[in-house]
Order: structure tokens, then sequence, then C-alpha cells
């Protein structure tokens, strides 16, 4: 369930579900059911099912936040639901916990089939979405579930990305190692207390909003938070609603507490909504508000090891949020590692299932019972390079990553320019009028050609394979007609291939009706999920990496100016990053354009831009830097093509909107 999906967008057991249940009881009756002991032995290296998912205990506890979010008076109590092995509480041994925080356990729902938390006749928990639970708790782990406040079964109110939405699971962190208050009930005063069964040793995991929220918990640096995984997960909240001033989709936060807080506090929120709407300037000026949802200065801070999972065609949580998140990890060096796919935003469980499972074990393992299972020194990167077929890194990015730049030039006609390393020609410009009916995709499939809303430049047709990788910047300098402009910059990948089709419905996967099972069931919380497969694409080119800029805001990224028609001004648009092999046979191409349909809110006005193309490049992080593209583009070269047929395919969007239920998004 992701934080937004697009506006446009009962199973049977298969025997191959059947067989996989099987094997699964089968190895849970040949694994001694001794306990914890042997789970701690010298020289285990994989915790095993050998505790009773069935008898597990399960209950709701209520936790101190130390926040009055709501302003009745009282500290508010988050609900944290929890699912742990009872053998091991008989046997006085402690376990350690993995927590997803969310504020969509009763509103949308988690995971491709939005499943919900569901409760029986007296509020004990009896569902617990997604497999989590139902693998781990058997392997000594307790799951705990965190609803964030003004969510489900919590007091406050929900503040999006806020003080009170990291405050809600920081809280419950502290309580698991003993620093918090917890209570039996939401309103009385009986003590629940977690050090009798913790460690005190948490993983924090989720997708979208829930991986947001445990970025900003480990940026708080809490004691006891060992790792995280986010997938799809935000690092800036800004950079969800803005880019560089220039506003993406609704610019305005408030409307998703107010679609996530539950009934209860829909009445009570009111005035917390306003005080988001009021701090969160459309403008797209930076406030206080933003810097407090901002966890990408605060990575000095993080203790816990960080596995970022994304999708690099992510239209949602755009590729950005991971690439300054993982270049300020990088600097503090904090031990990381990450997975990169060709999907939008779908978690890994729905694209690499088994090979997620049997990683995401192997990492919990390591960082939560200290299991010397050797996942740390594996490589630190796997890159979907194709659909299905992936390849790995020992560092990411590269260590011969190298930043070079290239410059545009002109070309045989009117923005149809060339890209390469040689300067532009003294006084060479290119001129196109912000269209907001267009965007990426239909200035891509006409690159050959002079089209008024967009300039594009090309290199020569490659000799050898090129590989971008990591984050890229480009510099405009462009004069205006009007007192407002927007930019975007877009990489494009121009040649045939088959990719995940990103733009249509789930994304880069096509759910199906069997299903396969992921440990143990109970009568109410089933292991068994519908299993999934690629939804190709096959296209005329890929877009690699897209950026966009308010150019006022040329002086001041915090703060945007009216313009000066006539006036030159130069900004850096930031790039998303990416990690892409332009092959040999291709070209690269980099495009310049206004507003890009469906993923920007158009200026005021229309504006036509003229690029001073002296003072244009793109600076790229190629592996094998200057030298790499030296010789990719060297040799024997096809000529421009003539492009009289049908434009070239590519891989359209949607224009992101409000979260929809059972979506893979």
């Amino acid at each position: 369930m992701p934080i937004r999906v697009r506006r446009t967008r009962g199973a049977r057991l298969s025997c191959r579900t059947l067989a996989v249940a099987a094997t699964a009881a089968l190895m849970s009756a040949l694994v001694p059911q001794a306990g914890a002991a042997d789970q701690a032995a010298p020289g285990v290296r994989e915790s095993r099912p050998v505790y009773s998912y069935g008898d597990a205990v399960r209950e709701s506890v209520w936790v101190d936040t130390g926040l009055d979010g709501d302003g009745d008076g009282r500290a508010d109590r988050v609900a944290v639901d929890i699912v742990r092995p009872r053998e091991a509480a008989a046997s006085g041994r402690k376990i350690p916990v993995i927590m997803d925080a969310s504020p969509y356990y009763a509103c949308c729902g988690r995971g491709n089939e939005s499943q919900k938390k569901t409760y029986d006749a007296a509020g004990n928990p009896v569902q617990f979405p997604l497999f989590y639970d139902n693998y781990f708790v058997p392997r000594g782990y307790a799951f705990a579930a965190v609803d964030l406040a003004g969510t489900n079964r919590s007091d406050g109110c929900d503040d999006v990305g806020g003080r009170s939405d990291v405050q809600s699971a920081k809280a419950v962190v502290d309580w698991l190692n003993g620093r918090a208050r917890g209570y039996t009930t939401r309103t009385g005063s009986e003590r629940a207390r977690a050090t009798t069964w913790s460690t005190g040793k948490v993983g924090m995991i989720g997708k979208s909003w829930d991986g947001t929220v445990a970025n900003g918990v480990a940026a708080t640096g809490v004691e006891g938070l060992e790792t995280i995984v986010p997938i799809g997960a935000i690092s800036s909240w800004y950079d969800y609603f803005h880019s560089q001033g220039a506003p993406l989709y609704d610019a305005n936060p408030s409307w998703l507490s107010e679609y996530v807080n539950s009934p209860e506090a829909q009445g009570r929120c009111g005035a917390v909504q306003e005080r988001i709407t009021a701090a969160t300037p459309y403008s797209g000026d930076w406030t206080r508000a933003w810097s407090e949802r901002n966890h990408v200065p605060d990575a000095r801070k993080v203790r816990a090891s960080v596995f970022v999972v994304h999708g690099q065609q992510d239209l949602n949580v755009r590729a950005n949020q991971f690439g300054q998140w993982w270049d300020a990890l990088a600097a503090h060096g904090v031990e990381r590692k990450i997975w990169l796919s060709q999907t939008g935003h779908v978690d890994p469980f729905d694209f690499r299932r088994a090979d997620w499972v049997r990683t995401l074990h192997r990492w919990f393992d390591h960082h939560l019972l200290g299991y010397d299972n050797g996942i740390d020194r594996e490589p630190m990167a796997d890159i979907e390079r194709a659909p299905d077929r992936w390849t790995t890194d020992r560092v990411w990015p590269p260590r011969a990553t190298e930043p070079t730049t290239l410059r545009p030039g002109t070309g045989p006609a009117p923005g149809v320019g060339t890209l390469g390393r040689t300067p532009a020609a003294p006084g060479a410009t290119e001129t196109f009028t912000d269209d907001p009916a267009q965007g990426e995709t239909d200035w891509a499939a006409r690159i050959d050609e002079s089209t008024p809303a967009k300039a594009g430049f090309t290199t020569r047709t490659l000799t050898r394979d090129l590989r971008l990788s990591g984050s890229s910047t480009v510099t405009v300098t462009a004069t205006p007609t009007t007192a407002t402009a927007h930019l975007t910059a877009v990489l494009v990948d121009l040649g045939p291939d088959t990719i995940r089709d990103y733009g249509a419905a789930g994304e880069g996967i096509t759910t199906l009706i069997e299903r396969s099972c992921w440990g143990a069931s109970t009568s109410g919380d089933s292991a068994c999920f519908k299993e999934t497969e690629a939804r190709t694409a096959d296209v005329g080119f890929t877009v690699v990496s897209r950026g966009w800029a308010d150019l006022g805001t040329w002086a001041n990224p915090a703060k945007g100016r009216p313009l000066t028609p006539g006036t030159a001004y130069t900004i850096t648009l930031k790039l998303a990053a990416t990690d892409h092999v332009v092959p040999a046979g291709h070209r690269l191409a980099l495009i310049v354009g206004g507003t890009d349909k469906d993923l920007l809110d158009p200026p005021s006005t229309t504006p036509t831009l003229t690029l001073d193309l002296t003072r244009t490049s793109a600076r790229l992080a190629l592996v094998g830097g200057a030298s790499a593209f030296a010789r990719a583009t060297a040799g024997t070269v096809d000529a421009r093509p003539a492009r009289t047929g049908p434009p070239l395919t590519g891989v359209g969007h949607a224009r992101p909107g409000i979260p929809v239920p059972g979506e893979a998004r």
C-alpha cells in the first residue's frame, strides 16, 4: 500500500502451494523442538522454525509516547500488537523484535493483497498483515505491528512524517528496552513490561510510509534499533511533495493525515491538519516543518545497519529519496546493503520472493541474533538489469564511478542536438515552449524530430556499453519569457529493450491466482500469498533518470522568487539516483523541457525558454568516467537515424493520486 497510487489505475491453492506447505510442515517436524539453547549453540548460522506459531502469545500493549498531539491533556498512547513464541517466554529466553510501524493497518491495508489487522471479540489481535509474523515467530523472533498516532487504535493525530510519526515508533523501541512505559489497556494504569521477554534488539521494516518511519527512527540514533529495512521509503518529505521548489502532484500533505487518521481521530485532529497545511506551503518554500521531516542531515546519528530496497522506476516515492539517503549514510560509514529493481512502487516479496525471504532471514539473523552467516561480507548491491535478471556489485556505486561532464550542442535541426565532451559553439542556443500536455515519454518518442516542447541532445551510437551508477546533475542556463517557469531534465536510453512495464497497473508485476506459503498459518492468519510474475513491455526507449525544478529557486533553493523575463538564470537540477547500462548500439539522450505531464504541476504562466548551450551541461555518474565515455563513443558509428516513421515507444504513466486498496503499489 503506497502513500499514493495512480488515478487511472478468492483464490485457490495450486499444486505448488500444497507442495510448499507440505515441505514446510515436514521441515518443522524434522527440526528438534528444544528451543533457545540449541539456536544459540556455537556455529549456528541460521534460525530454524522450532517454535509453535499457533500457540504463540498474541497481545496488545499501549505505549506512552510522551506527546499530546490531539491536545486532550493526556499523553498519547500508541497501540502495539505483538505476536511472540510462547515456549520462549515459558523458558525465560529473551528474543529480538521485528517491527513494522504503519498508518495503514486499518484504513488501507498492507501488501499486494491489502491485508488489515483483525481482532477477536475481546480485542485480541488475530491477523497480522504480511508474512513477517508467520515466518519469523517460529524462528525465535517477536513481531510488533505499531499503529502510528491517530491511526487504528492509537491516540493522538498523525502528522505526516513529523515528530508524532517518528516518536510513535521510537517510543516502542524505548519500551522494548525498558526506557518507556507501556500499559495493558488504552486508558488503564496496569503496566506492561517487555524486558521480561525482549532482548531490546529491534529491526524495523516496512514499505513506503512504514519504511519512512524506520528511516526517521534510525535518524534519532535510538539505542536498541539494530537494523532497518526501508522499502520504497522517503528520506525527505519535502522531496516527496516538491522538487527544488516545483510542486509534484497535490503538494499539500495534510490530506494524507485526514486519509489515514481513524474515524475517532478525524473529529479531534482538524487543528493539526490546518497547522500542517500552513507549515508546508504549496509555493515550495522551505520551512521548519520540512526540516523536521528531513532525515538526511541526521544520517550522522544512525547506529543501525540499513538494507535499502527501491524500484528505480518508482514514480510515487521517487529514486532521489533513496539516493540522497544512501549517499549520506555512506558519508558517515553506516553499514548498508541495497537492492534496486526495475519496478515501480513494489515490495520485493512481489518481484523476487524466494530470494527476498532467504536474504531477509539471513539479514535479521545476523543483526538481531548475532549469527555469523557471512551476509555482511557479501556483495553490497543487487541490481535488476532485465526482468528477473540480476547482477551484484561488491560496493555501490562501484569505486570506478566518476562524475563526468557531458555538454549539449546544436544539431541538424532546431531542438535536435548532440551530446558529448565537446563544448557548444559560442552563442549556441535551443528554444522550447512549456506544454503541460506533454511529458518525458512524449519528448523521448520524437527525440530526433524538431518539436516545440523540448530540446533533445543525443550521443553518437555507442560502440561499447556505458554504465550510469549513482546520482547525477544537470546544470541549465535558461532565459524565460515570463515571470514563472518550471524545468525538467531527463536521461533516456534510446534503443529497443524489454523492461518491466512500470507504468501499467501493478507497476511491473502481474498478480496470479496461485499462492505460495511462507511460514506457519492459523485459521485467522494465513502464511499463503498470491504469486506474481513480471509484467513486461517491449520499448524503443527507456527513461533512466529524472529531475525537476522551479527556475525561481535559482538563487536560493529554499525560496522561490519571480523571474525577470529576458534575463538568463542558471540552476542545477538534481537527477534521481539510478544504475543503468546503456548497451552498445543504443544512444544516451539528455532532454530538457518544461512541465513533465502527470509528474509535475505546471507554472502559472506558459513560458518559452531559451537555453544557453555554452552554460548548460550534464554531470553524470559514469562507471569508468570520461575514459569510459570516450571508449563507448569511439570507432565506427552509424549516422544519426532519419526518423520518418512512427515515433519510438516507451512506457507511459498516469498521474499519481489517492491510494487505492488492492493495488500492488
